[in-house]
């Protein structure tokens, strides 16, 4: 399997991927008897809840100093010192001081959710390259409603995947006031590009919550968080009917590095042109939460 790039917007440069376990996703992804442990057990909940469970125990906090330096994670961002964290979960779904995660201004701006890899697309129901070519996005799938899928079809769609290595909150891309969210129960297949090459609908058989943002200007817009393998929980923060700001925190993920889905109404947005750029080229565009991913059209 090709090893996963992609392109820092930082940076202005292709990148490669450190994959965390990633002799372990190329075995169940690829290889016969992966497949077994997969559909055996790897995709059930049990197994992620498993993972979960150790990385709360009080023992799983000394593999935190290691994974900082392996993988030059920033402590100087962090809200609370790395010694602080009684577990590596805790660690993993660490706040960060406000200053390290700067909002872009502007009413007229829409901002990524999250830390992480993000493809963006202008029509939904056009999407047929995700990764590599040929795989085509099933929106009424994901999204488990016909009429809510057909009302979306022709807006703007952004996939942001979250590695172990990132900052795992997720936040409010734009103002707006948020419904409850809707859960869809399901397997939890890996998200990372080892899995989704060779098959996308993963990210709608998983299981996911939505969540609906009513938003000035731009009508409703679709919050999805997709769950994963090893990822423990998803935990939502905010409070439903309650107005919040750009950039507000929505909630958090447990272990394991997952993606969130943002969907706008058909010409609610303009996606920025290098997102659409990279996307069209089956590269994912790296960005931190904060950062402008679109505009008001």
């Amino acid at each position: 399997m090709a090893p996963i790039r992609y392109f820092n917007r930082s940076t202005q440069s292709i990148e490669t991927e450190q994959v965390y376990g990633e002799g372990f996703l190329r075995w169940t992804y690829g290889s016969p008897l992966g497949a077994i442990a997969l559909h055996a057990f790897v995709k059930r909940p049990f197994f992620s809840a498993w993972y979960g469970w150790r990385m709360n125990a009080a023992k799983s906090a000394a593999r935190i100093a290691p994974f900082i330096k392996r993988y030059g994670v920033d402590a100087t961002e962090f809200a609370d010192p790395p010694e602080s964290y009684a577990s590596f979960n805790e660690f993993f779904y660490r706040k960060l001081k406000p200053a390290a995660r700067p909002i872009e201004p502007g009413p007229s701006r829409i901002v990524f959710p999250a830390d992480g890899r993000h493809l963006g697309f202008q029509r939904a129901s056009s999407i047929d390259s995700v990764f590599v070519k040929g795989q085509k996005f099933d929106l009424t799938a994901l999204l488990g409603d016909e009429k809510l899928a057909a009302r979306f079809a022709d807006g703007a769609l952004v996939l942001s995947r979250l590695c172990p290595v990132d900052y795992h909150r997720y936040h409010f891309p734009c103002a707006g006031i948020p419904s409850a969210t809707h859960t869809i129960q399901g397997p939890l297949f890996s998200v990372s590009p080892i899995a989704l090459r060779e098959k996308l609908s993963y990210l709608w058989t998983n299981k996911r919550s939505i969540t609906q943002l009513e938003a000035p200007d731009l009508g409703t817009v679709l919050l999805l968080e997709i769950g994963a393998t090893c990822v423990g929980e998803i935990h939502q923060t905010f409070k439903p009917g309650t107005a919040v700001e750009k950039g507000a925190e929505k909630g958090y993920f447990a272990f394991g590095g997952s993606s969130t889905i943002t969907i706008f109404e058909p010409g609610a947005v303009k996606l920025d042109a290098d997102l659409l750029e990279h996307s069209s080229n089956q590269t994912e565009l790296y960005a931190r939460m904060g950062e402008p991913m679109a505009r008001k059209a």
